[in-house]
């Protein structure tokens, strides 16, 4: 009986919201427009931009900067590493896999939903740069947010895969620019 309800209460708080948002914003992407500039940042956030953004940094100050590319690629292998453990166990379906009313407006890069990789790689990697080098903010929190919400509109995660995905890459960066320094970067 508990169970039912915790299950009740669970499906009115997060289920259906987060169904609900995912569909708004896939109708959305289907506007020309909208779905071109979110695929563009979609495959921007493949991972392209942030190796020219940690192959850059040592080119501006070549001693102090390779600690923040090193930090950099060290998020990026955590965060792959944990995506991907989380991806096989949870093995959520895509939105556009379990509700016919949302469709996939770009290839997915794997099969499931949970976490986004892609916001979960942004944030660890903005989060890291940003700590080394603030006036980039003007170019990296959009662009983040626009990789973020790229997932949802494009119809390949739930509102909840991004925000927890955002949570992990926040902890991750945190952890990289905590421990760096113990590591001689």
């Amino acid at each position: 009986m508990a169970s039912r309800l915790i299950g009740a209460a669970f499906d009115r708080a997060v289920r259906r919201p987060d169904v609900g948002m995912c569909l708004r914003l896939n109708h959305w992407g289907m506007r020309a427009a909208v779905r071109r500039y979110f695929t563009v940042v979609s495959r921007l956030g493949d991972g392209g931009l942030w190796y020219a953004l940690i192959a850059t940094f040592p080119v501006f100050d070549a001693g102090h900067r390779w600690s923040v590319s090193a930090q950099m690629a060290i998020a990026g292998v955590l965060a792959l590493v944990l995506y991907r453990w989380l991806k096989r166990h949870t093995r959520r379906p895509r939105p556009y896999v379990a509700h016919r009313e949302i469709f996939a407006l770009t290839a997915p890069l794997d099969e499931f939903s949970f976490p986004s990789g892609h916001t979960l790689h942004a944030v660890s990697f903005s989060t890291v740069a940003l700590a080394h080098e603030p006036m980039l903010a003007w170019v990296l929190v959009p662009f983040t947010a626009s990789v973020a919400l790229s997932r949802v509109v494009l119809g390949l995660h739930y509102p909840s895969d991004v925000v927890v995905a955002f949570g992990i890459g926040a902890v991750l960066g945190n952890l990289v620019l905590a421990i760096g320094p113990s590591l001689g970067l």
